[in-house]
């Protein structure tokens, strides 16, 4: 059975900040930071906000527009680096009790910016062996959670949201797909971006540990030089495994890391930048939430129509990396 994504939705946070407000908190400037990374604003939660508030409130939104009733949704799938809880419980369980999809199974993946990539993989593979017919997959990131706001490295790329998809098994009424995946990972840089403190492995110890060694922290030069080479490898081996050309493919999807990341991939591809789409100017880096919070605001604006033939690739921590090809 083929599996093909019926819908999609996103949610993110009213409260946005601007760089020349975050030029108050931290040492910076909006001419720095849009040209280092073309980003102008991201979108903050309140405090209260967890990852699970963001999942359902896109979830609920992608119920709504699919007509799809949440007890038909067989696997609820969650993708997040900023889940509400160490573990115990999953995200998914949490976005499974309340969107109602009381019949569905439910799991976290922990794969970084990757994360949404490797959820429609998974998804695929349930679809295809016939074990589900309905998987609801979530990217869900609540980043300023776990960010340094006085680290003006890091604080200036996140920002917090969510985007929904509801993957469903192809009964031949659409031409609609997800054809392939790559999925890939470089474990001996899992040190390149990090939350050093919180997990078994260095627990935090009151009057021991360090505050801030709490908050994500990152190798700069060797995640960019990571990412450019991980966009270029995925496109080329989905292009290649597919026996497509890079005319078949209508708009590439990366995750919204970095303008200068995609510049560069585009350029070592001899790629016209424009085939990328790109909306980290609004939104910043949303982590797993922003290929499908690009998605949702393609097919919004008319981009994407049934039939279309595009490629999401992805990179993250872990080091964890892949692309989609999908036929809309």
């Amino acid at each position: 059975m083929k599996a093909y994504i019926h819908s999609v939705g996103s949610y993110v946070p009213d409260r946005r900040i601007s760089n020349h407000e975050l030029s108050s908190m931290v040492d910076t400037s909006d001419e720095w930071i849009f040209s280092h990374t073309g980003i102008r604003n991201r979108h903050v939660s309140p405090d209260e906000v967890a990852a699970s508030d963001l999942a359902v409130n896109a979830s609920l939104k992608v119920l709504k527009s699919s007509g799809i009733d949440p007890s038909d949704i067989d696997l609820v799938l969650v993708a997040t680096t900023t889940p509400d809880f160490i573990g115990i419980p999953s995200t998914a369980c949490i976005v499974q009790h309340r969107v109602m999809a009381k019949n569905a199974g439910a799991m976290d993946i922990s794969a970084a910016c990757t994360g949404f990539i490797y959820g429609l993989e998974t998804a695929r593979m349930f679809i295809h062996s016939g074990t589900a017919s309905y998987i609801l997959v979530i990217g869900s990131e609540v980043f300023s959670k776990i960010v340094n706001w006085k680290d003006r490295n890091t604080c200036v790329l996140f920002g917090d949201g969510a985007g929904a998809a509801i993957v469903a098994a192809n009964r031949g009424n659409t031409e609609s797909e997800i054809i392939d995946s790559v999925l890939k990972s470089e474990g001996h840089g899992a040190n390149y971006l990090i939350r050093p403190v919180g997990g078994t492995k260095n627990p935090f110890i009151p009057g021991k540990s360090k505050v801030e060694d709490m908050y994500i922290k990152m190798e700069g030069r060797k995640v960019y030089n990571f990412a450019i080479r991980a966009i270029c490898q995925t496109i080329d081996c989905l292009l290649r495994r597919n026996k497509l050309n890079l005319e078949d493919v209508k708009y590439i999807v990366p995750h919204q890391a970095n303008v200068r990341i995609i510049k560069a991939a585009a350029k070592r591809l001899n790629i016209d930048v424009e085939k990328f789409y790109m909306n980290i100017e609004e939104y910043a880096n949303t982590s797993a939430a922003s290929i499908p919070i690009a998605m949702e605001q393609m097919e919004r604006e008319g981009l994407l129509r049934r039939g279309d033939t595009i490629l999401t690739v992805g990179f993250g921590g872990g080091l964890t990396y892949g692309g989609n090809l999908i036929k809309w």
